[in-house]
């Protein structure tokens, strides 16, 4: 979905557009999938990036074993920030009103080549945002970015923090290792 679209809207709500996050064992099982599954080849002529996993803040129960860190990275590379959750339904209404600003500072931010979110109904929603650099990125999520009304993510998470909005919540940090074909015709979106 577009990021910061009416809630009820074509832009919003796009049903003909799948979404796939998935952890693989190795680079030849996941090549195994995109060349033998028939999921795999549909998805094998779409736009995919490879990532390797950084950073975690809070648990899934989908990846149980994710260590909170993994190795060191410098904080002018590129990076691609995960976020997973199960919403509570009865907080979707708090959620969006906090949300919808925060989905366009990300969509607008100047630090961004690709934001994007997608959700599986009735309860889950993730958002995917690839950034030219951590630095961007983390300025962004403590309300230090040059941009207008930058702290719409802090005032977000402290609400968060205040009543919860999700069953369960994970942001996720990933290092952009490679990116495979083209997203609505554009390519390189990852940052060299």
């Amino acid at each position: 979905m577009t990021l910061g679209a009416p809630t009820i809207s074509p832009s919003r709500m796009q049903l003909r557009r799948m979404a796939m996050f998935a952890r693989w064992e190795d680079e030849p099982a996941l090549l195994a999938f995109l060349a033998d599954h028939p999921l795999g080849q549909d998805l094998a002529t779409g736009w995919h990036v490879r990532l390797q996993f950084l950073r975690r803040w809070s648990r899934l129960a989908a990846f149980p074993d994710l260590p909170a860190r993994s190795g060191d990275w410098d904080p002018a590379e590129p990076v691609v920030a995960v976020t997973l959750a199960r919403m509570r339904l009865p907080e979707v209404p708090r959620f969006l009103k906090w949300g919808k600003p925060v989905e366009r500072l990300v969509r607008d931010h100047p630090g961004t080549t690709l934001a994007l979110a997608a959700m599986r109904p009735p309860h889950t929603i993730s958002t995917f945002s690839v950034w030219h650099s951590i630095q961007e990125m983390e300025d962004m999520v403590h309300g230090h970015s040059a941009v207008p009304a930058p702290d719409r993510h802090a005032a977000a998470m402290v609400e968060r923090r205040r009543r919860d909005f999700h069953h369960e919540f994970a942001t996720l940090r990933f290092r952009p290792l490679s990116e495979h074909g083209s997203w609505q015709g554009r390519t390189e979106i990852v940052p060299r």
